[in-house]
């Protein structure tokens, strides 16, 4: 009686975008890759409060990074995920928003093509879109602006640049740009752009603690020198839209899971909780 080999598992990697947080707003490809992870790499923004539903099988290991801060450095990251792979697992990268948006999917998809682990992008909602629509702003808006720029704002862009974006016209999105903006703002005027463009800084987008603060581009860094990051900057003729509408952000904030708890998680080098643990 001949028996029938068993197919030998591979390791693999699915890069998945979290979206802007909220977990109904993960795609349902995202779902069922989360729901077969063996381990699960997490960053700090994305539906951080709901892993242990949607990832019921897997261990958890938290490689957020903060503003000039990364706990594990992106290298370690990618030699991680690879070696977890190689270990027959099916690890899932979680980031926030889209993982080709300034989310270096593209580092880990090709360290993971490099090593020979199979590499799945699995796409999600950008924080450049779905923040501003949560303010009740528009990146676009006919008649108003046909077009739109994301720009990072961790590092002050060139002369050069900013006098693309002036000229441009539309709308520009800024992530992560809180603590750039006075250096924005002085380029983006030296560059040409009109002092009385309305701009909106939108906080913590999706959560019960969301706020927008806006203005013009000429009092901007006044109003806004409470806002922190996570935030996503809005600057163009869109931010006017809501407000001309009468419409108020709380409109468009749909109701929250405050208080959820937690997921156990695995900090790089702190003691590891059940379910989670570092990799060798």
């Amino acid at each position: 009686m001949k028996t029938r080999k068993r197919p030998r598992r591979t390791g693999r990697i699915t890069l998945v975008g979290g979206g802007p947080g909220p977990a109904d707003l993960l795609t349902l490809r995202a779902v069922k890759a989360l729901a077969t992870a063996d381990v699960v790499y997490f960053d700090r923004l994305g539906p951080t409060r709901d892993l242990a539903e949607l990832a019921p099988h897997a261990m958890f290991v938290d490689v957020g990074k903060t503003p000039g801060h990364h706990k594990v450095p992106q290298e370690e990251i990618q030699g991680r995920i690879v070696d977890d792979a190689r270990a027959w697992l099916h690890v899932v990268r979680l980031k926030g928003g889209d993982p080709f948006v300034f989310g270096r999917g593209g580092e880990e998809m090709a360290a993971a093509v490099a090593a020979g682990i199979p590499v799945t992008v699995v796409p999600g909602i950008s924080s450049a879109i779905a923040v501003p629509g949560a303010a009740g702003i528009p990146v676009t808006h006919r008649n108003v602006s046909h077009l739109f720029t994301v720009v990072s704002g961790h590092a002050p862009l060139e002369p050069h640049e900013y006098r693309h974006l002036a000229g441009l016209g539309g709308t520009i999105v800024v992530l992560m740009g809180v603590g750039t903006l006075p250096s924005m703002v002085a380029g983006l005027r030296l560059a040409g752009l009109a002092n009385v463009t309305p701009v909106a800084v939108v906080e913590r987008g999706f959560s019960h603690t969301q706020r927008t603060t806006t203005a013009t581009l000429g009092s901007i860094v006044n109003a806004a020198s409470a806002c922190r990051n996570p935030a996503v900057i809005v600057i163009g003729e869109v931010v006017s839209v809501a407000g001309g509408a009468g419409l108020a952000a709380a409109d468009f904030l749909p109701g929250q899971d405050a208080g959820r708890a937690l997921p156990e998680i695995a900090t790089p080098g702190a003691a590891l909780p059940k379910k989670a643990r570092q990799p060798a």
